[in-house]
């Protein structure tokens, strides 16, 4: 299982990095980081921001093999290090970017310095569902989820208030590389941490859109109540009228939960 070469953009105004906390954010299978550009810009003053694509979306080169979850945490983790070797960072990720997230919590927790889990769970759907959609999308590529995704994606209306975001989301899955997209399945297929959320140390937030079909609110509910189990710290937020793409959909409600979050974790940290 090889680990995947991950490419990134900075979404927050060029400057040097290192004066401003850093903060990361990962997108959902499909997407780009055209996801995080809106809650980026509300945010992008205080913090820098990197958002990292999955292999063969946006930036980044096409998966070569199969990987786990795992193996895209590691990836992040050698990201950062190519960009502020050995920093400690904020992030955040919707759906299988929550779900790397999660993995970074509980593999690389002295990395982190906060977690904000979007849109997503300590296991998500089906593994036969992964794997049915992965040998459909290998065969008939990417653009034969359009339609589906477009229903799961976004509350209903917001494709017509936002025709231009939207499409854009959904050019990012059409243009996606649809051998990678199958391993993103897999790799779905595959994670399941429920049993490892009581190991996760860091402050995290867990947010949930109500009308999220893919990760209700029921699984931020899970995920937050086995890291407190465990000892941890953690908060499960439900965003009314939102879908599964918290950060496009709710941008100055997602930036205003993860500012308070970044803010409360440099306090303590500037406290020590």
């Amino acid at each position: 299982m090889a680990k995947p070469a991950l490419k990134a953009a900075l979404l927050s105004p060029q400057r040097p990095l290192g004066d401003h906390p850093l903060l990361v954010v990962g997108p959902s299978l499909g997407t780009s980081t055209i996801l995080w550009n809106r809650t980026a810009s509300v945010l992008g003053n205080d913090v820098d921001v990197v958002a990292w694509d999955l292999p063969g979306h946006g930036v980044s080169p096409a998966a070569t093999g199969t990987f786990d979850v795992a193996a895209l945490a590691d990836a992040v983790v050698d990201l950062v290090d190519s960009i502020a070797p050995g920093e400690a960072f904020h992030y955040a990720g919707v759906s299988l970017g929550g779900a790397t997230g999660l993995q970074l919590g509980i593999k690389h927790g002295e990395r982190l310095k906060s977690l904000s889990v979007q849109c997503s769970g300590a296991k998500l759907g089906t593994p036969e569902g992964w794997l049915e959609r992965a040998e459909t999308v290998r065969s008939q590529g990417t653009p034969v989820m359009i339609q589906g995704s477009a229903e799961r994606w976004f509350a209903p209306g917001f494709m017509e208030r936002e025709p231009e975001l939207s499409s854009r989301l959904l050019h990012a899955l059409r243009d996606a590389d649809r051998f990678s997209y199958a391993f993103c399945c897999e790799a779905l297929a595959a994670f399941d941490v429920r049993e490892d959320l009581g190991s996760i140390r860091v402050p995290t937030q867990v947010i949930a859109g109500a009308l999220d079909g893919v990760a209700p609110p029921s699984l931020a509910e899970e995920v937050a109540a086995g890291i407190t189990a465990g000892g941890g710290t953690a908060t499960a937020v439900t965003l009314e009228g939102v879908a599964h793409l918290a950060p496009a959909e709710a941008p100055a409600h997602v930036a205003e939960l993860m500012r308070s979050l970044i803010t409360w974790t440099e306090s303590q940290g500037a406290a020590k």
